[in-house]
């Protein structure tokens, strides 16, 4: 079997947008498509998400051009291999582009081998439990609302994205911890890479103090010195964004430096699965977990949610919401069920199938392998 035609294809999609910091523009979703088919018709999908402050953005589709023209007469059924044929030697590659493609070498695998990728992977659970992960609301009787809605839909923890001004976040915190004073429900906190030094340990003193479950991205990914005093001070586990450390030497020496009391990344981050197994590996030699990041679009998340479930070394899976921003343009959905778990995928790859009517009607670009200039 060989590669025969890549496709990419940028979509643009309606609806709602979010922020989740107080100076950052609601943003703009672009979900970057690859559609890999071969010579014997069997066909795989990937894709990535973009978010950007004031256009729908297209440069992992600019970069794929570059690279797509490498896979045709290549074996879709070795990822390893094709991955070394793309592999950087000189500048750096987005790992976004990479990622769409690797991801949909695992679908198209998984395709030909009618299983889903987490069993390709050596996964044998089925189901992991979720929590819900909120976009920034207007004020803190907003959130007292959804997290009231959230609970009723059968959420079990729940992750807040907030203003990352430390003030009015521990107003927040304080409230949702008042009105859920036991441990039935758990809440964690990301404030997406804002804080100082010192306003991260004064959050994460009370936090801690709240029992909230975990503090992410307190301090930019790559401020190790700051994560590892910050683990070494406070007893809540403290987690990364997982945004910015993007290749597995980076990753390593973060895991070497006790930088954080949980790891955390995603396929689309390291460059698809196959570089995100190897991490998961990395982080079972440290002795840790890794919260695998699953926020964003259907077809996104739904590779990591593969990644999750086979690994016992990822707690839970990460539930976008609002439902209807993230699911646009698929006819599967994941969503949490009334016990607060998300089940595996029923088919075979990514177990998802894509509603390609909305899907084109939203296209902004669009080139395949065979297209030049």
């Amino acid at each position: 079997m060989k590669i025969d035609n890549v496709e990419v294809r940028v979509i643009s999609p309606p609806g709602e947008r979010y922020t989740w910091s107080h100076d950052l523009p609601e943003q703009y979703l672009t979900i970057t498509l690859v559609r890999i088919r071969t010579d014997e018709g069997a066909e795989g999908i990937g894709g990535v998400g973009n978010y950007t402050s004031f256009f729908s953005d297209r440069y992992t589709a600019e970069t794929l051009r570059h690279l797509i023209p490498i896979l045709p007469g290549l074996d879709p059924l070795l990822p390893e291999d094709v991955r070394n044929q793309l592999r950087p030697r000189v500048f750096p590659i987005t790992p976004a582009a990479l990622a769409a493609i690797d991801i949909a070498l695992w679908d198209l695998k998984g395709k030909v081998a009618k299983l889903p990728i987490y069993e390709l992977l050596g996964g044998s659970r089925h189901r992991i439990p979720s929590y819900a992960s909120t976009p920034l609301l207007p004020d803190v009787p907003a959130y007292r609302r959804f997290v009231d809605e959230l609970i009723e839909q059968g959420f079990r923890a729940i992750k807040f994205h907030t203003w990352c001004l430390p003030d009015r976040d521990l107003e927040l915190a304080r409230a949702v911890r008042k009105d859920h004073p036991g441990q039935e429900v758990a809440f964690m906190l990301d404030v997406e890479n804002n804080y100082d030094r010192k306003s991260a340990f004064r959050v994460a003193r009370e936090l801690e103090e709240l029992g909230f479950g975990w503090f992410e991205a307190p301090l930019p990914d790559f401020d190790l010195e700051g994560y590892c005093e910050l683990t070494r001070r406070v007893n809540i586990p403290i987690l990364p964004s997982g945004n910015w450390i993007q290749d597995l030497p980076a990753f390593l020496s973060a895991l070497n430096r006790h930088a954080w009391t949980c790891a955390r990344t995603d396929a689309t981050v390291l460059g698809g699965i196959t570089a995100a197994r190897k991490a998961l590996g990395l982080v079972e030699a440290a002795g840790m977990n890794c919260e695998i990041m699953s926020w964003g679009p259907t077809l996104i998340s739904v590779a990591n949610l593969h990644l999750m479930l086979s690994s016992p070394f990822c707690t839970y899976y990460e539930q976008a919401v609002p439902y209807d921003s993230y699911e646009f343009g698929m006819k599967d959905v994941i969503r949490t069920r009334r016990d607060g778990y998300v089940e595996a995928p029923q088919g075979p790859g990514l177990g998802v199938q894509l509603d390609w009517k909305r899907i084109e009607a939203t296209t902004i670009h669009v080139f395949d392998s065979s297209s030049r200039g």
